[in-house]
């Protein structure tokens, strides 16, 4: 690695050390470090087996165990003993604990706003982070079933679509298309599956069924951002075991020429080429999988 490329890296570096606070002993204020706020922030937002915090914020056990004795000490957590099994803990917010969560979740929502309202290229900016934070983050990349009408799943399909308006020659008009109807996809039909990154959804693959032994594969998407991380194969590979798993013997899936790291996908996979099984205007190519 070029000299010049290491010293932009740890220019970053310091940067964003200085930029969160990481540093500070009153992380926003609030009168505590920002390994303590983070604790906070994870058991506020859903997480509260003990261990899987750890994983999350990527802490080793001594450092945990200080941190929630320090919280716990302040009034802010409880741990107990998980009722299922005694070897793991649960940590939850005492009703202080949810006034600080929701005190450090306005506080970084008023830092951030801050940020970009004063950045030049906020867009830029903003897909600059994308990329820095999923870089980092990609093997905490989940795939997750999920309605395909929750507001996640919204959010990929009209990335889609209009990523397919902008590169297909035609354009493209959802109201056109064979759009599956979201409940071909869940289960006992088919499935939807997104692709969730530390609660933000980068991409999709639906499983459009009719409850026979025929399905086909719709709408994979990958946010530009995640994209060169294996994550499209990953979801390849979640659907066609999600099909599996409803008795699906045989999946089809049609795809456009301009779409050219799709048909690399596919034929690489094992898809093969089959004649058009559909009227959608849109595809120039279709292809089928025996599972």
């Amino acid at each position: 690695m070029m000299p010049e490329s290491i010293a932009r890296f740890r220019r970053f570096a310091r940067a964003v050390t200085a930029e969160v606070g990481a540093l500070d002993s009153s992380f926003l204020g609030r009168g505590r470090p920002l390994g303590a706020a983070r604790v906070v922030n994870a058991i506020g937002a859903g997480r509260t087996d003990v261990a899987e915090i750890r994983a999350y914020l990527g802490l080793d056990s001594g450092l945990m165990s200080r941190l929630l004795r320090s919280l716990e000490e302040e009034g802010l957590v409880t741990t107990e003993t998980h009722p299922d099994d005694a070897r793991r803990r649960v940590a939850r917010l005492t009703e202080a604990g949810q006034r600080e969560f929701s005190a450090y979740e306005e506080l970084s929502d008023a830092r951030a706003s801050a940020l970009l309202e004063r950045a030049p290229r906020a867009p830029e900016l903003l897909h600059a982070m994308d990329l820095v934070a999923l870089s980092l983050g990609r093997d905490r990349i989940a795939i997750e079933e999920a309605d395909p009408r929750s507001e996640a799943a919204r959010t990929c399909l009209e990335a889609y679509y209009t990523e397919l308006a902008r590169r297909l020659k035609t354009g493209f008009d959802v109201k056109l298309s064979r759009d599956p109807e979201a409940k071909a996809m869940v289960r006992p039909r088919g499935a939807f599956l997104l692709a969730m990154a530390d609660g933000l959804p980068v991409g999709c693959v639906g499983l459009k069924g009719s409850g026979g032994p025929v399905a086909e594969v719709k709408r994979l998407w990958i946010d530009p951002a995640a994209r060169g991380f294996g994550l499209a194969r990953r979801l390849m590979e979640a659907v066609e075991a999600a099909a599996r798993d409803l008795a699906i013997a045989v999946l089809r899936l049609d795809t456009n020429s301009a779409l050219p790291e799709a048909l690399a996908l596919y034929r690489k996979a094992g898809w093969v080429e089959i004649d058009r099984f559909n009227d959608d205007p849109y595809p120039d190519h279709f292809f089928e999988k025996v599972l």
